[in-house]
């Protein structure tokens, strides 16, 4: 079943002789339960299409669907409660809050949305993530890779459909990278989540179920 899809999604900034199109025409579906890579070199729109996906930014044409719902057009407020419900996010730089223990960052999208979290399934996602012995720990005193796995828990804690990776192993040493792409597939099987994720490379891409190259904003191959 499609989940998410792009239709001739563009996006341009500057004004006319003088535009650039950060996306040009993309059009692409995504299947629920998908692990997806988007692989690109610097500056090929890849970061771009993630952020329309995610509804983060607007395209200037073209439409972003999730679960048939159309986030063009869903008002500023609406989209921002749509995103928290439905779309976790995996940041390169984790965007952890430092003043905020390890529990209390993996639980706060949650109760931000007035509800209370799913204790068995939290606790799921900590022991799969082994973080157990690190919930009352601040995020400074974490290493990358222990960061990186904090902000994956955060992401999958309110059940969304779809998990939305930037990079996630673009800070950390090969043998992390390794354990956290293991850890999205396994999340992706075990709770049925579609994730995309966007990477520049290319041995990281090939343990996603499907790959799609972006350069120069638009599709390749």
């Amino acid at each position: 079943m499609k989940i998410l899809s792009a239709t001739h999604l563009t996006k341009q900034y500057g004004l006319a002789p003088n535009i650039v199109k950060a996306l040009d025409d993309v059009s692409i579906s995504i299947e629920q339960g998908e692990f997806v890579a988007i692989i690109g070199t610097s500056g090929s729109g890849k970061s771009t299409l993630l952020n329309m996906l995610g509804g983060l930014d607007r395209p200037s044409q073209g439409s972003v669907k999730v679960d048939h719902f159309d986030l063009g057009k869903l008002k500023d407020e609406e989209l921002t409660v749509f995103r928290r419900q439905r779309i976790g996010f995996i940041f390169q730089n984790y965007n952890l809050v430092p003043i905020l223990n390890v529990y209390e960052n993996i639980v706060m999208p949650i109760q931000l949305d007035g509800k209370t979290p799913d204790e068995k399934f939290i606790n799921e996602i900590i022991s799969l993530l082994g973080l157990e012995k690190k919930l009352y720990n601040m995020p400074n005193t974490l290493s990358g890779g222990q960061q990186q796995r904090v902000a994956i828990a955060r992401a999958l804690a309110s059940k969304p459909a779809i998990v939305l990776a930037d990079e996630p192993t673009g800070n950390l040493d090969s043998k992390t990278s390794d354990e956290v792409i293991e850890l999205l597939r396994v999340t992706s099987q075990k709770f049925n989540q579609t994730i995309v994720m966007i990477t520049h490379n290319p041995e990281i891409a090939m343990r996603a179920g499907r790959t799609i190259r972006i350069e120069d904003g638009k599709i390749a191959g």
